[in-house]
């Protein structure tokens, strides 16, 4: 196959860096990924890192590239600017700014913004994007779980509104640099504790502040094990996220979107709460929203 039948899609995060060599129909020809994320680069970087990956795959310089997430943003590579919510996902690609004076033609994606309440997402659209290549008309809302969870009404191909909760970034302050770390050293898991814990806070969500110090007390004082400790803190969070977003989720058909793990935990939260839950994989949904939008981008070119 010639590399003019190809091209290459790359999901890059604030901290991980996702490259794929695609068919125009989908087909995954080869795949790289690396920590290399927005967070670790400085402007000057990242045509080097993209080049380095790419002569991974053996390829050349005539291959064309589409880039989603955070090369995008201002800290990123170059900055895009947002779409603003609502707004159609079929101009998704049309929004797309071609990285100048380089001599590979890389072309970046924008985000979406939200003016009133404020947010912005960067990455999440291209793979509700994809989502919407497999239900052209959902009516729902999309829950992208990570270390900024996003909570999306998306409707007929448009983002109406959307929500974030930094609840895996605060998982991840919490368990590795708070007080709390020394419940967490030895890691596990306990599902009782997970789904007892999302009760507990869903409950009286105000409570939050003390009932995560019960977490070091009951390791001092009652024998708890870390990983009860873990899935509590981890229930915690994710019980307090789902009763601050309540608007989005209660009476709505929910699509997650992302790690299986992970969703896995939000699922069981949800559906304790008798919500209907479907499970898709954050890079299926990224590489079938990167294809859609390279579709829309060449033919913008050739009108």
């Amino acid at each position: 196959m010639a590399e003019t039948d190809t091209f290459i899609a790359v999901d890059w995060g604030t901290t991980s860096f996702r490259l794929w060599h695609l068919t125009y129909n989908g087909e995954i020809i080869n795949r790289v990924t690396g920590p290399f994320g927005m967070s670790t680069l400085a402007k000057s970087d990242f045509e080097n890192v993209l080049d380095k990956e790419i002569a991974k795959l053996g390829l050349g310089g005539d291959i064309p590239v589409i880039i989603c997430g955070m090369a995008g943003a201002a800290q990123g590579w170059v900055e895009v600017p947002y779409l603003k919510a609502p707004t159609s996902l079929s101009s998704l690609g049309r929004g797309a700014k071609q990285v100048p004076a380089i001599s590979r033609r890389v072309s970046i994606l924008p985000g979406v913004m939200q003016a009133q309440p404020t947010n912005v997402m960067r990455g999440e659209e291209t793979q509700i994007l994809g989502l919407l290549q497999k239900y052209p008309e959902y009516d729902g809302v999309v829950c992208l779980p990570g270390t900024h969870s996003k909570w999306v009404r998306a409707r007929h191909g448009q983002i109406e509104h959307f929500t974030t909760c930094m609840t895996g970034e605060i998982f991840a302050i919490l368990s590795n640099y708070s007080v709390l770390k020394h419940s967490m050293v030895n890691g596990g898991w306990d599902a009782a504790a997970f789904e007892q814990a999302v009760k507990q806070v869903m409950e009286a969500p105000a409570n939050l502040a003390e009932t995560l110090f019960s977490l070091r007390t009951d390791m001092l004082l009652a024998d708890l094990s870390s990983a009860q400790a873990c899935a509590r803190l981890s229930g915690m969070l994710i019980g307090f996220e789902l009763a601050s977003t309540r608007r989005y989720w209660e009476a709505a058909s929910i699509v997650l979107i992302g790690e299986s793990a992970l969703c896995s935990k939000y699922a069981d939260a949800l559906v304790a709460h008798s919500s209907t839950v479907e499970i898709h994989d954050s890079e299926t949904m990224a590489m079938a929203g990167l294809r859609a939008a390279n579709t829309q981008l060449e033919n913008a070119w050739h009108e």
